[in-house]
């Protein structure tokens, strides 16, 4: 049995059909975040050809760098399982592939929330007061955590330390 599966859900399925779910299950996760980074960054690449973009301050611009950076990161990574899925097609290392594109997928989905955090920022702070901007911005960052990390590693957590009683 896996890691991932307690007896009560366990599958009969074999090794090879286990990674070949587990691929299938997260590349169908990966087109949930990838329009989400894609439409971040186009709108991000587009934000200095507007008239406004000169009015930034040099540290908005910072910010701007930053969270165009992270976004560019999350796309990388939040892709790159798909590329390793086609270059090593047939290679017989799903094994791999597998345990890569779940490092991949959670890296990037961490630059993702750094970069919607980054935007929350930038445009709060562009239009809102100093108070207003670290409110949207905090409770976005506190969000981001809580939902895609903080939940899923505690409920992770209570289920692995059931298993082991």
């Amino acid at each position: 049995m896996s890691g991932d599966e307690s007896s009560s859900t366990r599958r009969d399925e074999t090794e090879e059909e286990r990674l070949d779910r587990n691929l299938t299950e997260l590349l169908n996760e990966l087109r949930v975040a990838l329009p989400g980074v894609q439409v971040l960054f186009a709108f991000l690449l587009g934000v200095p050809f507007t008239q406004r973009f000169t009015q930034l301050a040099p540290y908005q611009e910072d910010i701007f760098y930053g969270t165009l950076i992270c976004t560019a990161t999350a796309t990388a990574l939040l892709i790159a399982p798909s590329a390793h899925h086609r270059i090593e097609f047939r290679a017989k290392d799903k094994h791999h592939v597998v345990f890569l594109a779940n490092r991949f997928a959670i890296a990037g989905l961490g630059f993702l929330a750094l970069a919607m955090t980054g935007v929350v920022l930038l445009v709060t702070d562009f239009l809102f007061s100093a108070v207003a901007t670290t409110i949207a911005t905090a409770m976005t960052a506190l969000l981001f955590s809580y939902l895609w990390y903080v939940m899923p590693l505690r409920r992770r957590m209570k289920v692995e330390a059931r298993r082991r009683r």
